[in-house]
């Protein structure tokens, strides 16, 4: 159950509870080399951003992908929406596919030193990628984010994931403010077969960007908060969701067009 958890807790790009070490590379860059992979089948209820007249919600299947090799700290994922092709669906003739990829080098692995202080058990250089299928070119997501990531220790959660990139947008070719990210995965309850319970989410948010961009309004701040409560075990996951909204990918909320409100997600996994 061990190994089972180190797993789940990079797997939801989340950190694993426990006690605080500086991770040593001095012998074997390796030696904490794992990877991991699973699949998600969710429905989303009225997700945002949307209309307020839409259909309220869709159906998808989640590829989930992450692990360590030496230098490189890896996690993502990649979304095929709409898999019934149902009328009633919000992604109903919208575009099927959005993939994130988020890898990090760490600075401790490349240097060979310790730079752990405080809270602060690793340093990475961090990347995060958002891409969407690229039948909409002008308007999915097609963006990076680039700047300095850590672990850091949090009292309950553990090891936590924190990363501050700077937004450049690579489809108008400028950068564009700054986000701040955090991850989470908290067991909290175990039952006697082993298997348990867990409080995990992530907050991103948006901040220091112009009102307008290439000619184009929009927020100078904004974000998502996730907050799950998942069943695991060692094979499969059950759980239930909800997203936080303001202003998110700085889109200003409006009476016809909402970016600002709260979402509902159940999804069921099996992990290989």
């Amino acid at each position: 159950m061990n190994k089972t958890l180190t797993a789940l807790s990079v797997s939801s790009a989340l950190a694993l509870s426990g006690a605080v070490y500086a991770v040593d590379y001095s012998d074997d860059i390796h030696k904490n080399d794992y990877k991991w992979m699973q699949f998600n089948l969710m429905y989303a209820f009225e997700e945002l951003p949307r209309s307020p007249d839409a259909h309220t919600g869709h159906d998808y299947l989640e590829m989930e992908f992450g692990g360590r090799s030496g230098i490189f700290d890896l996690y993502g994922y990649v979304d095929v929406f709409d898999l019934t092709e149902h009328d009633a669906s919000d992604k109903n003739g919208r575009p099927k596919i959005f993939m994130k990829f988020a890898p990090r080098v760490s600075l401790d692995a490349v240097t060979g030193k310790d730079l752990s202080f405080g809270p602060v058990q690793e340093l990475y250089f961090a990347t995060l990628f958002n891409w969407g299928g690229g039948t909409e070119a002008d308007f999915e997501p097609n963006n990076s984010y680039w700047g300095l990531g850590s672990d850091i220790n949090v009292p309950w959660f553990g090891k936590v994931g924190l990363n501050f990139y700077g937004y450049y947008n690579i489809t108008a070719k400028d950068w564009n403010g700054y986000q701040i990210s955090t991850n989470w995965f908290k067991p909290f309850y175990t039952l006697e077969n082993g298997s348990f319970v867990a409080y995990q989410g992530y907050i991103d948010y948006q901040f220091g960007a112009d009102d307008t961009f290439k000619g184009s309004t929009q927020a100078q701040h904004g974000g998502v908060m996730f907050n799950g409560l998942y069943w695991h075990s060692d094979r499969y996951s059950v759980g239930y969701g909800f997203k936080l909204y303001n202003d998110v990918y700085l889109i200003e909320d409006t009476d016809t067009f909402e970016s600002t409100g709260i979402s509902h997600y159940v999804a069921i996994t099996y992990k290989f």
